[in-house]
């Protein structure tokens, strides 16, 4: 490896080990919302997160396989019962 791509390795490294770290605490910090003594859902607002997460993480493969991907913002549709 010359200089330059070990900078580039080391500096992969430690970004995406600390990315992958907090986006793993946010999803722990998500699996707290399904203690229903605190919150109240449906199956639906369950299908929606997942189905939500499902498409990110077929993004993430896109990306690190070269292929387009688009973004999206997460709102959960319709009203709590």
């Amino acid at each position: 490896m010359t200089n330059n791509s070990t900078k580039k390795r080391d500096r992969f490294v430690r970004i995406a080990e600390a990315r992958t770290n907090k986006i793993l605490d946010l999803l722990r910090l998500l699996g707290n919302c399904a203690d229903k003594n605190n919150y109240e859902y449906n199956e639906d607002d369950v299908r929606q997160i997942f189905a939500v997460l499902d498409r990110e993480f077929k993004n993430l493969k896109h990306k690190y396989l070269g292929m387009d991907t688009k973004e999206e913002v997460f709102k959960l549709r319709g009203e709590a019962k």
